[in-house]
């Protein structure tokens, strides 16, 4: 097919190496896909095509030209930028030596997409935890970046200081507060809270943080979802929404006068709600999104309802991120029988949210 410099530029980061990173997206390459996009993998080519062997996949590889124009992606082809491991990989074998692998792919697709939106990186994002030795040097824009799943627990193991992709996408793009937002083709739940112990979430919840939330999370529905007037359900801390301060005053405290400032600059807020109730079909048909208070209060539901093709996208920053919504699945890793439908509804949603690149 013709380049169409029209068409969106999507990086994909290839994940921790020991995972099924590389065999989802490898299969992914391997079919037709009905996608108007160029797909840019950052990673080792030489992982790429020994789990390709593994897979008994016949994917051909070309290093990525950001001097050409973007092309369609088709099967059995795949572009790559080539960022090396730092030690040969074994599909389920963690190592260390590669955390520092793993975090230059990710910066790679951060500063492409900060040069598209020509914004400049945040001081210092290129040395995450002192490992990143030079500046990572993609030389051509992307639209939007794709990631598939790391193992948080090697690069902290390997002395970076790393809590996850949403974290670690605030601090290279410089962006102050984001949300974590995982959907389905039926639900979206953001999250006030992420990656934080459950004894430390009541501290956490505060009046400025869920208005800064519930803000970034109107705003990101009304521009990259074109909902004009978005209706979200707010989830209540404790069980019952607190019940009238008998099982907490988070609510009475906290979550209800937020809400209340927040109506008052016209956002349409529903609860705070029982969580045990409000997942339900009567109150999901009249809102846009739900914001759950910590990560396991939400989660778990939007996880039942979308299995296999629920995906996270990072509200908040000046660039596009989506993500699979799974784990690295080190023993599935090099089998054939890891699922790449929700890494393929991630590449899907970021073209979406790209917008019409013909206007």
């Amino acid at each position: 097919m013709a380049a169409d410099p029209k068409i969106p530029r999507i990086a994909i980061t290839a994940g921790e190496p020991a995972g099924i990173g590389p065999d989802i997206l490898l299969t992914i390459a391997a079919q037709e896909l009905d996608i108007a996009a160029e797909l840019v993998a950052i990673g080792d080519p030489e992982l790429l095509r020994e789990r390709a062997a593994v897979l008994g996949l016949n994917i051909e590889l070309e290093e990525f030209n950001p001097q050409r124009a973007a092309s369609e992606q088709r099967a059995g082809q795949l572009k790559v930028l080539p960022v090396q491991m730092t030690a040969p990989c074994i599909p389920g074998a963690l190592n260390t030596a590669n955390a520092s692998y793993v975090m230059a792919t990710l910066q790679e697709a951060v500063d492409g997409c900060l040069h598209q939106a020509r914004i400049t990186p945040a001081t210092g994002s290129a040395s995450v935890g002192g490992l990143l030795s030079e500046k990572p040097n993609a030389a051509a824009g992307f639209d939007a970046m794709v990631t598939a799943p790391v193992q948080k627990s090697v690069i902290n193991d390997a002395g970076i200081p790393f809590s996850g992709h949403t974290e670690f996408l605030a601090e290279a793009t410089g962006t102050e507060k984001v949300v974590m937002m995982l959907a389905s083709r039926e639900l979206r739940v953001a999250l006030a809270t992420t990656h934080l112990p459950l004894s430390e979430v009541p501290a956490a919840i505060t009046g400025g943080l869920l208005e800064k939330t519930l803000t970034i999370l109107h705003n990101d529905l009304r521009t990259k979802f074109a909902l004009p007037q978005p209706r979200i359900a707010v989830l209540g801390l404790n069980p019952h929404a607190g019940e009238g301060g008998h099982m907490g005053r988070e609510e009475i405290d906290t979550i209800i006068p937020a809400l209340e400032r927040l109506r008052a600059k016209s956002m349409d807020l529903l609860g705070p709600l029982p969580a045990d109730t409000a997942f339900n079909p009567k109150v999901l048909e009249q809102v846009d999104a739900v914001l759950a208070m910590y990560h396991d209060q939400g989660l778990p539901v939007l996880k039942y309802s979308g299995f296999g093709e629920a995906i996270n996208i990072t509200l908040g920053l000046p660039i596009i991120r989506t993500s699979v919504d799974h784990g690295t699945a080190l023993d599935l890793a090099g089998t054939g029988k890891a699922s790449s439908g929700s890494l393929l509804r991630a590449i899907e949603v970021a073209v979406e949210l790209c917008g019409d690149k013909s206007a």
